[in-house]
Parts: structure tokens; C-alpha cells; sequence
């Protein structure tokens, strides 16, 4: 059987290539590629059901990354040793491939559809998941599927003055922005990163460069689609409509809905019950034997709250809740609520809550991670609940969903930029962030709740961090838009833009953006931005209210935990043979020791529930690796007696010989009833043998020398 193989070629601006080839892998789904970029291999592919199920008025799109152990070499930790359900990394690029594809299906679209890509070759230098949108937009591109792209999506980082595309993993590490953006050839679709606060235009010059590269990777997409024949997309039918039901409600509606939303009603469910009377009433007033579909009259319905809110705000300047359009709900924050965490916040802006905590823990508490690109430990661990009663209504408890992992990903990315240097905070961190209440922003009321939590907790946090989600409705007829700040979950839903940025006072450490249209301007964006710089400041004055600091200590609670660095010589004298000696400190004191070996040097680090035990155990250590100075006097105990002197020990787990001749000035004979064992005495250490490092101890030094005696 023949193959029909087609490739594709993409050059980066520095040399590097990325192959897109099709037709040799899959070939049963509706489109599938393979993305290779250095040894990176990708599979994309993409399946979508011809009919759509009956009662669905949206596009059931699941898009799902997988990376393949196999593909690093590695076998999966646990016991079942294969691949499971995704890990919180693998949803969080789910999420990043989504949110590009997601608009960009025509609205009529309503068939089941899959994009599944598999990570099954991974290159470290090459990082897979700025190539994760890139192969799935590729898939599409060679089936038949209605959608409007091709998009692509590129990961851009600062390096000094240099902004360079899908850089290296080490690249990263130093890099003041990251960003992965995703774009059509036309339009920026979504963005999202960190970064060491910088400005507002170093993230709009950021998102132009990654642009200009994205746009060259979708005109290869278009060459792909010429080049396989699927310029022609399937036919479909997924809706049924009543056109003369559309125009007939919002021709009775309309005019009430609009005044509704020009009430200004601040409270949420008043706000939708007076929406919903209307509804009512037009039902109400039909005869009893028609035969209109309830869906359709709740479709249209919906259709006219949104146009009647989005023409209150373009026409009138009007928030549904009556705001100014820059104008941030009211605040109110409190700390130390809890009485036995370590640290404790509230924060609520407007309907929107959150209830955060920190606690502090040991070594032992770190994040292991197995991934099939990534291994290691995390010591800071952010965590983001939304249970059902935050918005009023009844939802199972399953554990956190793709939107959770996403939200809390976006605060972990804020509040990591100011926390202390490891050497400066010994402890593993986990914040998380309860929502009690909701109506927009509350990833964003994470941020600052946990801003707050961790200064309550005593960590020394470089600045407060604030957060702020920014909205857009525009008209493209008119050309009228407005910028909102801090929007409701209402604006959020009828809005064309969802802006997240977070920042201290210095600048922004991380964004996230999702556009919903085509068209935004650099110009709209850098107005966005600077608007949202002011409702940052804004939010950030209202918390200082509450802390403006870190407290000076940890709460009483509060384990102690310090860590310090030992010589590697030491590190088994600190163990002791089979772990004696250190079992025996932690015995002694109540702590737990964590003792590893860390770039030629051994960390130790110690872990009790209060100062005292602490600093008992790091002195008790100290002594262990102290190093013996020649002319030092030292509190010695006699370990053992031989006919030639005393063994000493003069310090923890170090002995010296004490000659028969330096115990005293007078010349003894022999050690009988000299000195006894377990007997402490001072002794001054007056040498080292050069060859076999044993000590040479004194202690008639340290005694009055007799007067010499004249010989007759």
C-alpha cells in the first residue's frame, strides 16, 4: 500500500525548523499530524461526530494532552506502571490548546469533537507544549471539520533585550517573560504567562514578536490544507431555528430586558430574576395550545440579555451593576481569621470571595513530580476550590476540574515572582484558596488573598501582589468599544475580552487573555493594560489597609524549621553509623532532620514545633562539624585510660590524645588514679600529627607551672 505523504517545513528566525507531516500516522481519524521540532515528536489528531446530539446548542469540545512516558525513556512511578488520568501539567495544556480553538468554531457547530495529542518523542531542548496548538490547528487543517483558522500558538521569552521564540529550557529559567500566545493570522487569540515585574510594554513588544511568528506558521497550515485537498469543508446542519419567534421576542422584549439592565441592580440574583419576569411574562401571554419550543425561546431569549447589556454599556456608558467603566467594586480584606493556621486571609470585592490559607512545612512535605519531561520536587504548592455553593447551586464534590487547575495555576504564577530566595525561606509552602462567594474575578481574589495569607504567615514576600480582570465589549459596525475593569461574571459571559493581569507595584508578574473576536488593536490592548495598572494600585492600597507587610515573626503555631549547609566531609558524622547519631539528636531535642546533599556541600534542615528544640538540635550539629582550632581550650570528658595517657573527647564525635606527659607539669610514672573515665576536664589542643590528623591535647598548660628549684 502507497502512502500519501505530505511535509511541511517551518523555519524559526535563528535556523531552527519544524516539520509538519501527515498522511503516514492515523489515518483513520478525520485529520492527524505529526509535529517535530529537534526531537520532539508530537500526534495530533482530530475526530468530530457528522450529526449533533439532540438538544445540544454548543460545540462538546474536548481537546486532551497526553505525554507518553515512553517518549523520555521512563516507565511511570505507582503500581500500575502506565499512564492515568492527566496530570495537573497535561490539563493545564488542554487548557492552552482550547482556549485558541474554541472561538474559532463556527457558532452552528454542534457536533461531538475530539483533538487528542500525544506526546510520543520528547527533546528537552525543544519544549512540547509550545508546539501542542501548532499540531492540533494542523489536524484540523487537513480534515474536513468547519473551522476557522489556521491558529498556531509560540512560547516568547525576554532574555536581556532579546526576544526569542520557543527558546530552550534553560533559556527559560533566566528569562524576566514568558509568554505562550496564541494567534490566527489575523488576531491574537489568547496569552498567557509570567514574569519578574515588568511593564505593560514590554509584554505588548512581547506579543508582537510572537505574532510575526505565529503568522508564518499558519500561512504553512494554509499550504498544508492546498496540498492534502481539503480546502473543502463538510456540510451540516446542527440547528433548527424560528426565525419569526426571534423577531417576535425581541420585538416584545427588548425594550424591557434593556430597562431591566439599565436598573443597575448589584445583586446577581435579583438581577436575574428580574431578567427572568420578563422571560415569563412573554410565555404567559402565549395562548395555551401553541406549540413554540421552550429551548428556542430560551436561546433567543439569552441572545437579547446579551445584546441589551452589551448596547447599555456602548450607547449609555452603563454596568449592569451601575459601575463607572473603570470603577472597582467595593473591598473589604481580613487577616488572621483562622486562629490555628499558620496564616489566614479573607477577601471579598463585591460577590466575590475568597478564604485563604498557608501553611508552612518541612522538607518532607515537598511536591514530588514525575512527568515524562519533568522529575523533581516543588516547594511551593498553590491550590484553587470552587465548590457549587460559591455560586448558589447544588454540584457533586468530585475534586477539582480543568477550570480549578487552570485558576490556580494563574495565582501560583502571580505570587511565586516575589517570594524569598530559597536560602532565606526554608519552608515548603502550600496556599489555597477556598472561593465562598462568586461573580467574576475570583482567581484574581486568590491572588490577593493569598498576598495577604502569606504576609499574615511571616513570609517575607518581596511586595504585595493584586490582581484584576479586565473586559471588553466593542460594536465592529460602529467601531465603539469600552474597557471594563474588574468584571462581573455577567460581563464576563456577554464580554468580547477576559484580561487577567497581576502585579506589585513595580510591574506585572503574571497574565492570562482570552479574545473572543477578531480585531483587537495593540492600540485597545496597551488601553487595557493601563487600565488595569490603575485598578492593581487601586486594590493594592485597599489591602495595605489590612497588612501592609510581612509580620516580623511566624505565628506562635508555626513550626520552626532553619536549614544551614555543612561541609560533604561531615555529612556521615552527622548520620553516624546506621543513622545513630542523628536518630539520637532528633530523640533528644523533638526534631526532625532532614540531611542531603546539595552541590558538593550537605543541607541540613531542622524541623520542631518550637525555637528552643531547633536551636538545641543545629547546636548540637555544630559542635558534630566544627572544626578543631589549634590553641582552643575545650571542655573535654575522659573516654578511655591507657598506660601512655587519656583519649579525650574534646568535642561531639572528636577525640585527642592527652600524653602522660602534658597532664601535669610534674612527671608521672604511670596513669594510676590520675584521671577516671566519664571525668571532665579542660584541655588545650596543641597539635595535629600531620600524617594520621589525630589531635594532641594538653592540660598542664592550662595549669600554674612550679617554680624551678635550684640545685645545691
Amino acid at each position: 500500500m502507497s502512502l500519501n505523504i505530505v511535509t511541511k517545513s517551518i523555519k524559526l528566525s535563528d535556523g531552527r525548523e519544524i516539520i509538519i507531516e501527515t498522511g503516514k500516522l492515523a489515518k483513520q481519524a478525520d485529520g492527524s499530524v505529526v509535529v517535530r521540532m529537534g526531537d520532539t515528536m508530537l500526534l495530533a489528531t482530530v475526530v468530530s461526530n457528522h450529526e449533533a446530539r439532540e438538544g445540544v446548542d454548543f460545540l462538546p469540545l474536548s481537546v486532551d494532552y497526553q505525554e507518553k512516558f515512553a517518549s523520555a525513556g521512563k516507565i511511570p512511578g505507582g503500581f500500575l506502571k502506565r499512564e492515568g488520568r492527566l496530570g495537573d501539567h497535561e490539563v493545564l495544556v488542554c487548557r492552552l490548546v482550547d482556549r485558541a480553538l474554541r472561538p474559532l468554531f463556527p457558532e452552528d457547530y454542534h457536533a461531538e469533537t475530539q483533538v487528542f495529542i500525544q506526546l510520543i518523542s520528547a527533546d528537552p531542548n525543544a519544549q512540547p507544549d509550545a508546539l501542542a496548538a501548532l499540531a492540533a490547528s494542523s489536524a484540523l487543517s487537513v480534515s474536513d471539520i468547519p473551522f476557522g483558522g489556521p491558529i498556531s500558538e509560540v512560547r516568547v521569552i525576554k532574555l536581556g533585550e532579546e526576544f526569542i521564540i520557543n527558546p530552550t529550557k534553560e533559556d527559560i529559567k533566566k528569562a524576566e517573560l514568558e509568554l505562550i500566545v496564541a494567534a490566527s493570522i489575523e488576531n491574537i487569540m489568547m496569552v498567557e504567562g509570567e514574569m519578574n515585574e515588568v511593564s505593560e510594554d514590554a509584554i505588548l513588544e512581547a506579543l508582537k514578536v510572537a505574532h510575526d511568528a505565529i503568522k508564518e506558521q499558519c500561512k504553512i497550515q494554509l499550504e498544508l490544507t492546498e496540498a492534502v485537498g481539503k480546502t473543502e469543508k463538510r456540510t451540516y446542519s446542527h440547528e433548527t431555528n424560528d426565525e419569526d419567534l426571534r423577531a417576535e421576542l425581541s420585538e416584545k422584549c427588548y425594550e424591557d430586558v434593556y430597562n431591566v439592565a439599565k436598573q443597575t441592580i448589584a445583586d446577581k440574583k435579583k438581577r436575574k430574576e428580574a431578567f427572568d419576569a420578563v422571560k415569563e411574562a412573554y410565555i404567559e401571554s402565549l395562548p395555551e395550545d401553541n406549540e413554540i419550543d421552550p429551548f428556542l425561546i430560551n436561546k433567543y431569549f439569552h441572545d437579547i440579555e446579551k445584546k441589551a447589556a452589551r448596547n447599555l454599556v456602548l450607547n449609555e456608558n452603563i454596568r449592569l451593576d451601575g459601575r463607572q467603566l473603570d470603577e472597582i467594586r467595593n473591598i473589604w480584606s481580613e487577616v488572621d481569621y483562622l486562629p490555628t493556621a499558620h496564616g489566614s486571609a479573607i477577601f471579598t470585592r463585591g460577590e466575590t470571595q475568597s478564604l485563604t490559607t498557608v501553611t508552612l512545612g518541612t522538607k518532607l512535605d515537598e511536591q514530588m513530580i514525575d512527568n515524562a519531561m519533568l522529575s523533581g520536587y516543588n516547594k511551593f504548592i498553590l491550590h484553587y476550590n470552587f465548590p457549587g455553593f460559591s455560586t448558589g447551586e447544588v454540584r457533586p464534590n468530585r475534586g477539582p476540574g480543568r477550570r480549578e487547575i487552570g485558576h490556580g495555576n494563574l495565582a501560583h504564577r502571580a505570587l511565586k515572582k516575589v517570594l524569598p530566595p530559597e536560602d532565606e525561606n526554608p519552608y515548603t509552602l502550600r496556599v489555597v484558596s477556598d472561593i465562598l462567594e462568586s461573580n467574576g474575578s475570583s482567581s484574581m481574589a486568590t491572588v490577593c488573598a493569598g498576598s495577604l495569607a502569606l504576609m499574615d504567615a511571616g513570609i517575607k514576600i518581596k511586595s504585595p501582589v493584586t490582581g484584576i480582570a479586565m473586559g471588553m465589549i466593542s460594536d465592529p459596525e460602529t467601531g465603539k468599544y469600552a474597557i471594563l475593569s474588574d468584571i462581573l461574571g455577567d460581563e464576563d459571559h456577554l464580554g468580547d475580552m477576559d484580561f487577567k493581569v497581576t502585579g506589585t507595584e513595580k510591574g506585572i508578574t503574571a497574565c492570562q487573555m482570552d479574545i473572543k473576536i477578531d480585531g483587537l488593536s495593540y492600540e485597545i490592548l496597551g488601553k487595557a493594560l493601563s487600565q488595569a495598572k490603575a485598578g492593581r494600585l487601586h486594590i493594592l492600597e485597599e489591602i495595605k489597609k489590612t497588612l501592609a507587610e510581612p509580620r516580623e515573626n511566624y505565628k506562635p503555631n508555626a513550626p520552626r524549621l532553619i536549614s544551614f549547609k555543612i561541609d560533604k566531609e561531615f555529612i556521615g558524622a552527622v548520620i553516624g553509623p546506621g543513622g545513630k547519631v542523628i536518630q539520637e539528636i532528633q530523640k533528644e531535642t523533638g526534631t526532625t532532620i532532614v540531611l542531603e546533599e546539595v552541590e558538593d556541600a550537605g543541607k541540613v534542615s531542622i524541623y520542631a514545633a518550637d525555637e528552643e528544640s531547633v536551636q538545641a538540635a543545629e547546636k548540637w550539629i555544630k559542635e558534630i562539624v566544627a572544626v578543631p582550632e589549634v590553641g582552643e581550650v575545650y571542655d573535654g570528658k575522659v573516654k578511655s585510660i591507657t598506660n601512655f595517657g587519656a583519649f579525650i573527647e574534646f568535642m561531639p564525635g572528636k577525640e585527642g590524645l592527652l600524653h602522660i606527659s602534658e597532664i601535669k607539669w610534674e612527671r608521672l610514672e604511670n596513669m594510676d588514679g590520675v584521671l577516671e573515665a566519664g571525668e571532665e576536664i579542660k584541655v588545650k589542643l596543641i597539635g595535629t600529627d600531620r600524617k594520621s590528623g589525630k589531635f594532641r591535647l594538653s592540660r598542664k598548660v592550662l595549669l600554674p607551672r612550679p617554680d624551678r628549684q635550684t640545685k645545691n
